[in-house]
């Protein structure tokens, strides 16, 4: 059976990705991208008529709950426990520049 990928594949796209492999890395390489393609063949052989294609392999539902609207916190109070405020707004100091 002839190789999918040779030496001379490897080395092509090695020196592309700036990789400096050894000749034995080479070998290596090639001998287990080859069989890694052969896989590939085999499973491209199934038959798979009549599978159902899936993106998981169990049946999964939606763990959220609904987004139902809620009585939360008062404005004022939470921004008069903040450090600073500004324009009803929290006043966060910048990451980059100016002190706080």
């Amino acid at each position: 059976m002839p190789e999918r990928i040779t030496r001379d594949d490897v080395e092509a796209v090695a020196r592309l990705a700036r990789l400096r492999l050894t000749d034995a890395e080479l070998d290596l390489s090639a001998k287990e991208l080859d069989a890694i393609l052969g896989h590939a063949d085999d499973i491209a052989s199934l038959d798979l008529a009549g599978v159902e294609p899936t993106s998981h392999p169990y049946p999964l539902g939606n763990v959220f709950r609904d987004d139902v609207a809620t009585p939360s916190l008062d404005r004022d109070e939470v921004l008069a426990a903040a450090p600073a405020a500004e324009d009803g707004m929290f006043r966060v100091p910048p990451v980059i520049g100016e002190e706080p």
